[in-house]
């Protein structure tokens, strides 16, 4: 080959070099914009704590009041992110690529899980996020009506019914405050054996009945108007229609404590004024349980989506830290009850719902205040018995000595 075919040859070569790296670059670049514009579209309710800042990274997140959302809203969103007031079912997602759904919640009853299974639509739900929350609601609960009514907890006996993450706790938490305490769990009792009885059993022998039950209205374990109560005191903070509420108007019951009710939000005014305590659906909303919640359902969509998970909650130091008190003279459950009225005064939840009635009680809830478990309470006891000092680590409180 001449010279100049030599140097037309790398001409050529070069030439073709030349091209196909243009084209590489101009495919990888297209790959590029291609991914930039399918980014993960995720529609959230703006209640769920730190909702933004855990999936912000992991796409585009558009907030949607929970009672508001629509089909329209998820239609293009690839992942949905909702709490106990948002059903999601075909009316919601039907025509939607949602690919993945998650509730920050304990309970699922509002989300149609045999619908998403039939589309290959993932689903996580948050369960035991919040069960501590609950407990000490019941805690609080109990020693207040206790104070109202004139009894000691430790001579009654209390009755739970549904013994799981909650149920555990409020079992653990009323048995270092010295009550006798039984237990109904149908699925437990059939899978353990253990302690459990029947229903018919606790509802007669208990002087006090918690709720602590999943919302199920079909099956051997339906719960939906599970009982009708007629005597002793009844708490449910599970799900509201688990009581018939109407009949409740007409119970002859010693103590009402209600903070789930039927028809949420429109709750039936009449039986706002019967009970003992109201609350707006708030038992399991400390600050602890609700970021629980997010870092769940966070954590579950990294899996379902093949993300590693990077973002990690940071919490405000808490707005009680920590607690000097003179026990001297009181009884332990007196002392025990002003020690958690000052981290958590139930009575304030109760005066703000009747303030303002089934009207506000969506607003409550979004706009309710910060409030941390008993773990992040240091106590500083004088004058106290050693049972106080075991029923307040029992509960979670740290302790220091006087």
């Amino acid at each position: 080959m001449g010279s100049s075919g030599w140097r037309s040859g790398i001409r050529d070569l070069w030439g073709f070099r030349l091209r196909f790296t243009v084209a590489r670059l101009f495919a990888l670049a297209c790959q590029q914009g291609a991914r930039y514009e399918v980014t993960m579209k995720i529609v959230a309710d703006p209640n769920i704590p730190y909702v933004r800042e855990a999936f912000g990274p992991l796409g585009e997140v558009t907030l949607i009041p929970g009672r508001n959302m629509a089909a329209a809203d998820v239609r293009d969103a690839d992942c949905l992110l909702v709490r106990s007031v948002t059903p999601v079912n075909a009316a919601l997602l039907d025509g939607s690529r949602i690919r993945f759904v998650a509730t920050a919640t304990i309970g699922f009853d509002h989300v149609d899980t045999a619908y998403l299974a039939a589309r290959g639509i993932g689903f996580s739900s948050a369960a035991g996020c919040n069960a501590n929350s609950v407990a000490e609601y019941v805690v609080a609960a109990l020693l207040e009506l206790a104070h109202r009514r004139h009894f000691r907890l430790r001579d009654k006996t209390l009755g739970v019914i549904g013994v799981g993450n909650v149920g555990r706790r409020v079992v653990r938490y009323a048995e270092a405050l010295g009550m006798r305490v039984l237990q109904n769990d149908p699925p437990r009792q059939r899978a353990e054996g253990g302690p459990f009885v029947s229903l018919e059993h606790v509802v007669a022998e208990a002087d006090i009945l918690t709720l602590h039950v999943p919302l199920t209205k079909s099956g051997p374990d339906a719960t939906y108007h599970l009982l009708e109560p007629r005597r002793g005191i009844v708490i449910n903070s599970s799900r509201g229609a688990v009581l018939d509420n109407r009949a409740l108007l007409t119970a002859n019951l010693e103590g009402l404590v209600l903070d789930v009710w039927e028809g949420e939000p429109n709750i039936l005014p009449e039986l706002l004024e019967k009970v003992d305590i109201g609350t707006p659906h708030i038992a399991g909303y400390s600050f602890d349980g609700k970021v629980n919640g997010t870092r769940m359902i966070y954590e579950a969509a990294c899996r379902f989506f093949g993300i590693t998970p990077a973002w990690q909650p940071q919490l405000p130091p808490p707005p009680v830290p920590r607690i000097e008190t003179d026990a001297s003279g009181l009884d332990d459950e007196d002392a025990l009850r002003g020690i958690i009225r000052r981290v958590y005064d139930i009575r304030a939840d109760d005066a703000a719902l009747r303030k303002v009635g089934p009207a506000g009680f969506d607003r409550l809830r979004a706009e309710y205040p910060v409030r941390r478990e008993f773990f992040n309470t240091t106590l500083t006891l004088r004058g106290a018995t050693g049972r106080l000092g075991s029923m307040a680590a029992t509960l979670g409180f740290a302790l220091l000595s006087s």
